[in-house]
């Protein structure tokens, strides 16, 4: 059976990276985007220039209509699904809890939480031995800010990647014995444009030198650890994390 992902946020970042060295590894693959349009046209151009099929399909994981119209559109154009990676991911700007409002809140978790359960929920009808389908892998994109906190800039992002690494404990159990794993990967400062968002586009270079290493991270340095948990040399693997933090 041929191996179909889904990516969410896959037209930028640590998404996109993963799309392309998905298709690198035999993957036709699903690029799911909320506004960029022209991204993900580009990305899904370089997996079909590697020998794969792609779509774009424009959907907001925070919206339940959105993820259902994004999982039948994969359905119909590429066949059931076998791995999914949840990426999709915001940040509100740089705040101290005492200045946050609700609807700042409500935006995060919407997608930081909510839409990575209503993407599981649609894997696993799909992939769950329990709904007549033949298993599957999911990686969820959580944060080393689920550790760390992120004091006076993201308690609220942080908090958000906290509640995927207890999502990602439970559920990797409770689908266990269904042919499913589910695992994830916990990226620390790495060059990608979400930081723009949160008001400072050169972060990393600004705090790289509290990172062991001394050096911020890669894109593709993430997409390597996501694309080996899904794979068959992950086959015992459920329920772990991989700390992409250059050891912070």
């Amino acid at each position: 059976m041929q191996n179909v992902i889904v990516i969410t946020g896959g037209s930028r970042g640590i998404g996109a990276a993963t799309a392309i060295l998905a298709a690198q590894q035999g993957y036709d693959v699903c690029v799911n985007y909320r506004h960029n349009r022209q991204s993900a046209d580009e990305i899904v151009d370089r997996v079909k220039g590697a020998g794969c099929k792609a779509i774009a399909v424009q959907a907001d994981v925070a919206s339940e209509p959105d993820v259902v119209r994004l999982f039948e559109a994969v359905d119909a154009n590429l066949g059931t699904i076998t791995a999914l990676v949840n990426n999709a991911g915001v940040l509100e700007p740089q705040m101290r809890v005492d200045d946050m409002d609700a609807a700042r809140l409500n935006r995060v978790l919407a997608t930081n939480i909510t839409g990575c359960f209503l993407c599981a929920r649609e894997a696993i009808r799909r992939m769950s031995t329990r709904h007549g389908g033949t298993g599957g892998a999911i990686v969820n994109v959580s944060s080393a800010a689920a550790r760390l906190g992120s004091p006076g800039e993201y308690v609220d992002y942080a908090a958000s990647k906290g509640a995927i690494d207890t999502m990602t404990i439970g559920l990797s159990r409770e689908v266990a014995a269904e042919g499913i794993r589910v695992n994830a990967v916990r990226p620390g400062y790495i060059y990608t444009d979400i930081h723009a968002s949160g008001g400072e586009p050169n972060r990393v270079d600004r705090i790289k030198d509290t990172v062991p290493m001394k050096r911020g991270g890669q894109a593709v340095e993430v997409a390597n650890a996501i694309l080996w948990l899904l794979s068959d040399q992950a086959s015992y693997s459920t329920g772990t994390f991989i700390d992409l933090a250059g050891g912070k």
